[in-house]
């Protein structure tokens, strides 16, 4: 247990080189009272990590979404009671870490995890990534941005939006803070940079971190043929990834295709708006800390080719195809 308080503990160097700074976004209020769904585990799939007191939520709390004009570093009610009465500013909370669920948590190659869950078909509409510390399992930083469509017209936005984002209430917000990808990808290397993960002095890849998603698609690729209609080469540090259905196979030896069955067959409660990306990536975020705490060691499971990058090595030998 002194082994397990004391990683629980991030050093204060630790902390300066990572700054965990406050996060965040405004949908709607209606959206603040959306109710949690229980996914119940299913008796052939019961998990030893049961007892793990990992996430455990007052039923009495009422759950926040996060302010995601605060995300975009656009919030102007920080001030305002009401608002922050509404609205969560601080995605820590909704994922906390008691020194209990270190116990069992193995050592791992990387000191960081960068959990990714892209949103749109068509082109990418939102970028969202978790940092997740591999020795505290505790997040670091939030990185979320909504994404404007390079190729699509305007009519084509507004009705495609309207139908993503308006039923969750928070097309108003995107229309309000969406980016082109360049200037995405511009942002996200500023933020990696700052927290030490990426520099352009290197070779393009990262610094003790790896990308983890749910599924090959986000990296194999969705961000590729993002890349192709921005008109940029595809970054370096977009060469190698974890797919984590295929470390949940591997580990719990039991196949699960998406995030909600994960969710389910742990007994986590799935909370926000499913494929809200911001949402997404912190419930993909509970399962990969979860995970850390049943003892799963988290390994590149694909990886580009040097030689031709549209060419995928995947590296589990048993894996979700």
């Amino acid at each position: 247990m002194a082994s397990a308080l004391s990683a629980f503990r991030v050093s204060i160097s630790r902390i300066s080189s990572l700054r965990a700074r406050q996060f965040s976004y405004p949908a709607t209020s209606a959206l603040a009272h959306s109710k949690r769904i229980l996914c119940s585990s299913s008796s052939q799939h019961s998990v030893s990590s049961s007892s793990v007191p990992l996430m455990e939520t007052n039923e009495n709390s009422r759950w926040k979404p996060m302010c995601l004009y605060y995300t975009h570093g656009k919030c102007t009610k920080m001030d305002d009671p009401a608002h922050l009465e509404v609205f969560n500013h601080d995605c820590s909370k909704e994922l906390p870490v008691t020194a209990a669920d270190l116990e069992r948590k193995k050592p791992q190659e990387f000191e960081f995890f960068l959990v990714l869950d892209l949103e749109g078909k068509v082109e990418i509409l939102e970028f969202p990534v978790l940092i997740v510390d591999a020795k505290t399992m505790q997040v670091v930083d939030l990185f979320h941005r909504f994404v404007r469509p390079t190729k699509m017209s305007e009519e084509a936005i507004n009705k495609y939006i309207e139908g993503k984002y308006g039923e969750v209430g928070v097309d108003r917000v995107w229309h309000d803070t969406a980016i082109p990808f360049t200037q995405v990808v511009e942002e996200f290397e500023g933020w990696l940079a700052e927290h030490g993960l990426w520099g352009k002095e290197t070779d393009g890849t990262l610094n003790g971190a790896a990308f983890v998603t749910c599924g090959n698609w986000d990296i194999k690729t969705k961000i590729p043929e993002q890349c192709v209609v921005a008109n940029i080469n595809l970054p370096q540090y977009f060469t190698e990834w974890i797919n984590l259905k295929d470390v949940y196979l591997n580990f719990y030896e039991r196949e699960a295709r998406g995030m909600v069955s994960m969710m389910r067959q742990c007994g986590i409660r799935l909370m926000g708006s499913h494929h809200l990306g911001i949402d997404d990536t912190k419930n993909i975020t509970r399962v990969v800390q979860r995970m850390l705490a049943d003892g799963a060691v988290f390994k590149i499971t694909a990886r580009r080719s040097k030689s031709n990058m549209r060419n995928v090595e995947f590296l589990f030998k048993n894996r979700i195809k």
